[in-house]
């Protein structure tokens, strides 16, 4: 698969956001502001999952399918239940 690096950068930012929310919690800051921060890495989070899964679906699902690793079928089952969790 093809990780790009801005794939990387964005977990990178992730990383920080999640340091830093720490650092929130541990010098006890108000629980909206955790939460908020938190809500912002969890979207940062589903956007780098998207664009990795948009990204690497098709070529993960080539892959295996050339490769004769399973029926069509199974790869379509797959495909849907990779999707599914991303969400």
């Amino acid at each position: 698969m093809n990780y790009t690096p801005q794939m990387k950068n964005r977990l990178k930012r992730i990383d920080g956001q999640i340091q830093g929310i720490l650092r929130m919690m541990e010098a006890d800051e108000d629980c909206r502001n955790v939460v908020t921060q938190m809500t912002a890495a969890r979207t940062a989070m589903d956007r780098a999952l998207g664009l990795v899964v948009g990204t690497n679906l098709e070529e993960c699902l080539r892959r295996q399918i050339e490769s004769g690793d399973g029926t069509t079928e199974q790869v379509i089952n797959e495909a849907v239940q990779m999707l599914v969790k991303s969400r």
